[in-house]
């Protein structure tokens, strides 16, 4: 027995990688539905009045669903609020941006994207550490921050654009000391 071309379990094989992504799904509908029966239940009137977080509307929240290296499905959340206990909705004044990241190992560099509208480039902060790169911005009532972990060493090279609500790094990674290698002759 294996897995079929549905992703199936099989004794033989385990889970398949699609019962480990409906998992991933099925938490993360169940955290949406928390939040928007919380939302849902604020109602409308709540534009003109604080919400039980101490702000205003608008809520927003996402998530993106990538595969790792390692095979398993990894979700990251972005938005304005967090799903909190017994179903509430915390809403904060910061803002975690959309990021993604992508590691060239041919060129050996690290770039990151973040989305953040509504602000200029003189109004971002790049803060670089040995295994962290945090980003904050703040404009008026537009305000983000995150902190995202590096998996390798950085290097001091790094250049930074933003264009369009859109800022990227890319980061020049440190050459990894690689051991030589050595031919053995085979008698």
């Amino acid at each position: 027995m294996g897995i079929d071309i549905w992703g199936t379990r099989s004794p033989r094989f385990g889970h398949s990688i699609f019962e480990e992504i409906d998992k991933e799904f099925a938490v993360a509908e169940d955290m949406l539905s928390r939040m928007f029966k919380t939302v849902h239940e604020i109602g409308p009137s709540a534009k003109t009045t604080k919400t039980a977080a101490g702000s205003d509307y608008p809520y927003y929240y996402g998530y993106q669903l990538t595969v790792g290296p390692d095979g398993k499905p990894k979700v990251r959340e972005f938005g304005n609020v967090r799903p909190a206990a017994r179903g509430l909705v915390e809403q904060t004044e910061v803002r975690q941006p959309l990021v993604d990241t992508v590691l060239n190992e041919k060129e050996n560099t690290l770039t990151i994207t973040a989305e953040m509208p509504g602000i200029d480039k003189e109004n971002i902060q790049v803060n670089l550490a040995a295994q962290t790169v945090s980003i904050h911005a703040e404009k008026g009532d537009k305000k983000y921050h995150t902190d995202i972990p590096v998996n390798a060493d950085v290097g001091d090279s790094v250049k930074a654009t933003y264009t369009n609500g859109i800022l990227e790094l890319k980061i020049k990674l440190k050459e990894s000391s690689k051991p030589k290698g050595k031919t053995i002759k085979v008698e």
